[in-house]
């Protein structure tokens, strides 16, 4: 599994309905795409939830790489960078996947919380911790799943879970989910991924 991310940091007074609409348009195009297990179209706005900005923010588990390169260098991204520029996309080494104690509800709400991995860390506990919090965080009430992730290029975990609620019972970012297109989920690794 792979988990990837690109943040699209938007004006503070720009109109969010244009995402919105632009994922009510496009969104269903991935809902079928060969070698992705999750992507959340996530929004997050200035003053909502305590977000201090807005940003559209789509988050993905992958897996595999063939379908991740295929959405990166073929028609889907391009799109995107031709619309709003290209951003920066961060990309994660699956550690972890859950399936929450609500995984058959709609998710609402994601929380992404991203963790530098301290300077002399044994790197199996980290590994270890960031898989049992994947886990814990999927029996919470209101989790629809859950994964952790480790960037080995700048030493950062990432978990990401999905929520039924806007209350989820997670630290980290909070983001509305706009669309979820999950045509490999299932097929994602269960518990440790190493």
């Amino acid at each position: 599994m792979h988990a990837m991310q690109y943040e699209l940091t938007l004006p503070a007074d720009y109109d969010t309905g244009i995402v919105r609409a632009r994922v009510a348009r496009v969104g269903h195009l991935l809902d079928d795409w060969q070698g992705l297990g999750v992507k959340a179209y996530l929004l997050r706005e200035r003053g909502v939830h305590g977000s201090p900005v807005s940003q559209y923010a789509p988050f993905y588990l992958w897996n595999t790489t063939e379908g991740m390169n295929a959405f990166l260098f073929g028609g889907p991204f391009q799109a995107l960078s031709d619309d709003f520029g290209r951003p920066a996309v961060r990309q994660w080494t699956g550690l972890a996947y859950e399936e929450g104690v609500a995984a058959g509800s709609p998710a609402l709400f994601a929380v992404r919380r991203r963790a530098p991995v301290p300077d002399g860390a044994v790197h199996a506990e980290v590994a270890r911790e960031a898989a049992e919090e994947a886990g814990r965080l999927a029996r919470q009430d209101g989790a629809v799943l859950a994964a952790a992730a480790v960037d080995t290029s700048r030493w950062e975990t990432v978990h990401f879970s999905l929520w039924e609620h806007g209350t989820p019972e997670a630290d980290g970012d909070l983001f509305q989910v706009l669309h979820l297109s999950a045509p490999g989920r299932s097929s994602l690794p269960g518990r440790r991924g190493w």
